[in-house]
């Protein structure tokens, strides 16, 4: 099958480490002085190991790869104890894969005599809120949420008009938790897919992307219930039958959950419509733009 997994630049990697820690599910080791993706199957493709990369040497590809299992990765987890488990599982719940989440889960209550920790504790810790929010990626934080300073050159008004610039938005709600796709604005419409951050990084987005589209927004990582939004994709590509679909992305690691969703739905429906990719960066920059 064709998914997203991480890639490693042999080049670049200096051999440091640093990521075969973070990297719980096993799919990392050391091997001849350089990070080596050993498995298919135990790379989830979320990028827990890239921000803890100082050289920058890891990125996600997609390609051909066996796909994920999850009952095989958290029997390599459990061993390494309550700590690693609970980093998984909060990794998974943080990109809403919620369906590994609850794989994981449900394996260790069916073994949960034979396992090192009480599941209890591990469930409880997993579901407790973050106090703060590292500030650099490489001291564990994720790489989203990195801070930065945007240095932009100062600009003088030259023009005096107080004309507003006029809004493209063509329909409400836009949150695809609450969007009907019954709706019909969006029947034979050409669709934007945004995560939320794009709109406020990204100057001209209205001009640029939104003119003459229907929308729908969401938040990849801190969303949930990540399943209603692929049932309402396949709906909006079956039942409404939009043309086309923009996934407009950050260029952030976590943000690439949207495109898995949107492709994904496009899998499970009976009809197929093209998909652009998108990734804008912080700085409101369009980084890339395909057909995917």
């Amino acid at each position: 099958m064709i998914r997203e997994v991480v890639k490693i630049d042999e080049a670049l990697c200096d051999g440091c480490g640093n990521c075969i820690p973070n990297c719980h599910e096993g799919a990392l080791q050391m091997i001849d002085g350089k990070a080596r993706l050993i498995s298919d199957l135990l790379c989830d493709g979320l990028g827990a190991c890239i921000g803890h990369c100082p050289q920058g040497a890891i990125t996600i590809e997609k390609r051909e790869a066996e796909p994920y299992d999850e009952v095989k990765a958290i029997q390599l987890i459990i061993p390494k104890g309550k700590n690693t488990v609970v980093a998984h599982l909060k990794h998974l719940r943080d990109h809403n894969e919620t369906g590994y989440m609850k794989e994981a889960v449900e394996y260790m209550r069916a073994n949960k005599d034979s396992l090192p920790f009480d599941l209890n504790e591990v469930i409880r810790e997993m579901h407790r809120p973050k106090i703060g929010v590292m500030n650099h990626a490489h001291g564990g934080g994720c790489p989203g949420s990195q801070t930065r300073t945007i240095q932009r050159e100062s600009q003088q008004k030259t023009e005096t008009s107080t004309q507003e610039v006029p809004s493209q938005l063509r329909q409400w709600p836009v949150q695809m938790h609450l969007i009907n796709p019954a709706a019909g604005y969006f029947k034979d419409s050409d669709m934007v897919l945004a995560a939320d951050c794009v709109a406020f990084a990204m100057g001209d987005f209205h001009s640029k992307l939104l003119k003459g589209k229907t929308l729908g927004i969401a938040c990849p990582k801190l969303d949930n219930g990540m399943e209603i939004y692929m049932e309402k994709i396949i709906r909006l590509i079956d039942e409404a039958q939009i043309n086309t679909l923009t996934v407009v992305m950050m260029e952030v690691p976590c943000c690439g959950g949207l495109l898995q969703i949107a492709q994904r739905a496009s899998s499970m429906a009976s009809r197929k419509v093209p998909i652009k990719k998108l990734v804008i960066s912080v700085a409101g920059e369009t980084l890339s733009e395909e057909w995917v």
